[in-house]
């Protein structure tokens, strides 16, 4: 399985036939160097929330490549009048896919749906737990430190993509407890950076983690699994 990071919270992931975008924000991505265009055959996408920053070029990207959504309830229904595919959950759900098993695991932060006629309500934020060919993938997406992430530690998690920027999300140190309830096998941190408020040391983040691998990745950096 292939992760690429594309900057801020937003990552590909290809295993065979299965190509998907997590929150794909490239189009005033400061980070991104990838497009929307740049992408083919896209065959899903995972979306944690509404904000512009995680929804990004999901609407762009999804029409282009006939892509299935999987995301929330509330925001499966604003991307339905889109005329987006999508396939709704909402948070503990865990469904068959023809790629593998998704389960949707909660997060403590906002969603709102920005559009030029206001603020449109985008349900419970989430995070994915994505697994396939045996593998799991945690996205924790935006969200603070919580006691639920104790229970992931019985899905056996192969990577954790945990925010460390702070402010809106988790800090170094509260990502540092979170791997202490999760207990992944490697982290790769995100969401520090991208803008002077989120500035963080992904350094800082390795120095205080131990028994578990920190995998930094620039944006359009790979890690193969």
């Amino acid at each position: 399985m292939k992760l690429k990071y594309l900057g801020h919270a937003a990552f590909y992931i290809e295993s065979g036939s299965f190509k998907a975008l997590i929150d794909p924000f490239l189009n005033g991505n400061p980070q991104a160097t990838a497009l929307p265009e740049d992408f083919k055959d896209i065959s899903h996408i995972f979306v944690t929330h509404g904000h512009g920053d995680h929804l990004g070029d999901t609407i762009q990207i999804a029409k282009k490549n006939n892509s299935i959504v999987i995301t929330n309830f509330e925001i499966s229904v604003f991307l339905g009048t889109n005329d987006i595919t999508t396939h709704p959950m909402h948070i503990g759900g865990r469904t068959n896919f023809d790629f593998g098993r998704v389960k949707m695991t909660p997060a403590l932060h906002g969603s709102g749906i920005q559009t030029p006629d206001g603020m449109v309500y985008g349900g419970n934020p989430c995070g994915f737990v994505i697994e396939v060919e045996g593998k799991k993938i945690y996205h924790a997406g935006d969200t603070g430190l919580t006691m639920d992430m104790k229970l992931l530690e019985d899905e056996n998690i192969d990577v954790a993509i945990l925010p460390i920027g702070g402010n809106f999300t988790m800090d170094i140190d509260d990502a540092v407890r979170a791997l202490g309830f999760i207990k992944p096998k490697k982290v790769i941190p995100i969401h520090y950076d991208t803008f002077p408020i989120i500035e963080a040391s992904p350094r800082e983040f390795n120095d205080k983690v131990s028994d578990i691998e920190v995998i930094v990745l620039n944006p359009d950096g790979e890690y193969i699994f």
